[in-house]
């Protein structure tokens, strides 16, 4: 028997498994910003689930990992879109606390039903984010220098309305968006059983959208993971929906606010995916003359990111003002700088036009993991106030370095 050796110079690789190796490079590459921030995720659960000897993914914990965050993860969706267009809000702390504000003025003082106030909160975010919308786009003003100015308007406005005093208590309808849980239906079983539908459902949600997606891959002659890496994803989707949907119905199942953000995932994302507003924001963030020469309106997009990020800035106020009770005047200090960081580690980047929805979700559940560890271990706040700036750091360096090497 004799053994065939490979002249020199060629390689002993199948040319299958070089393609397929080469398009898993590819393809980590292309994604390397998103998927380093979800390995950094999990990797920063699993070190604290370690040093916590497993406190951090209790039942009780996870759940109040998502009230305690809820709000900046609003904030951070609705930051990421207004930085893809090419901008920035700092007005968005302002706005939650003056929003607070009015609701509390609206139940406390005034007995309004709480959805009634809920829904004249919305449209006060509306309008603001209008009003800023306005001068940035159709007057031409920087929207550092507006959002700048909205921020000591709204902190203004909210001492004002509320006279330098708190204002509680709310309802409990209000206060269950922020603490509330999905009722219990069904047989007693030792699981929430609502809970476990809502997990079943996004689970098949989510697999057929990934058949769907390579579907669509293929019948455009585009690039997809082999058939063996592609089914290992499905296996690694579904093992992490089934352990997260197990966990949340062995307490008191999905929070309120949790139905909240996955609603806006969902929505928002579709938006920016499919929707063709969202491939004009895209446009305007990456290169505005081009796209203006191609017939986008960028006044009118660029209105309605505002807009938008006004009614989140909003809903997020409504959010932060439930969980707390109260409409305080110290409400939504440094969420501005929480939900900038947030889209950033996300995987945002400075230039504009880069970035997703659930790069945001996944940057905000970074600090959000990074907070509630260092809690639990007994770190001081002094202390994560410079650990956050470090990742913070890391994460944009990492944007800037990723960029050179492509540009190589």
């Amino acid at each position: 028997m004799t053994t065939v050796t490979p002249p020199q110079g060629t390689s002993a690789v199948p040319p299958a498994a070089a393609s397929a190796g080469a398009l898993i490079v590819r393809s980590i590459r292309s994604h390397m910003r998103q998927y380093g921030m979800l390995v950094a995720l999990v990797l920063i659960v699993a070190l604290f689930q370690i040093w916590t000897h497993g406190t951090l993914l209790l039942p009780n914990n996870v759940s109040n990992l998502i009230q305690q965050n809820g709000y900046i993860l609003i904030l951070a969706i609705g930051m990421m879109i207004v930085i893809i267009a090419g901008h920035i809000d700092l007005s968005v702390g302002s706005l939650v606390a003056f929003v607070g504000a009015m609701s509390a003025v609206m139940m406390v003082k005034h007995d309004m039903p709480w959805v009634l106030a809920l829904v004249l909160a919305l449209l006060i975010g509306a309008v603001a984010g209008a009003w800023q919308g306005f001068f940035i786009a159709y007057v031409g003003i920087p929207s550092f220098i507006v959002t700048l100015a909205g921020m000591l308007l709204f902190r203004g406005l909210t001492q004002i309305v509320l006279e330098g005093q708190s204002l509680a208590p709310f309802p409990e309808g209000f206060q269950n968006i922020a603490k509330g849980f999905i009722p219990e239906m069904g047989p007693y079983t030792q699981y929430h059983n609502p809970t476990l539908l809502i997990g079943l459902a996004v689970l098949t949600l989510l697999l057929v959208q990934e058949w769907r997606d390579r579907r669509r891959q293929l019948a455009f002659a585009l690039e997809v993971l082999p058939a063996g890496l592609w089914a290992l994803k499905c296996v690694a989707i579904v093992a992490a929906v089934v352990a997260f949907t197990l966990t949340l119905a062995s307490f008191h199942g999905v929070p309120v606010v949790m139905l909240i953000m996955c609603a806006l995932l969902i929505g928002l994302g579709h938006v920016m995916r499919n929707a063709v507003i969202g491939r004009h924001v895209y446009a305007l963030g990456g290169n505005k003359a081009a796209a203006v020469l191609s017939g986008v309106k960028d006044k009118r997009v660029t209105f309605l990111v505002f807009v938008n990020m006004g009614v989140l800035a909003a809903l997020a106020g409504c959010v932060y003002a439930a969980r707390l009770n109260s409409g305080t005047p110290q409400a939504g200090l440094n969420f501005e700088l929480e939900a900038i960081a947030a889209a950033f580690i996300g995987g945002a980047s400075m230039s504009g036009g880069v970035g997703t929805v659930m790069g945001a979700v996944i940057g905000g559940l970074v600090l959000g993991v990074l907070n509630n560890g260092m809690s639990l271990v007994g770190i001081g706040t002094d202390y994560q106030q410079v650990i956050k700036g470090l990742v913070l750091l890391a994460a944009v360096g990492f944007d800037v370095w990723n960029k050179r090497r492509a540009g190589r």
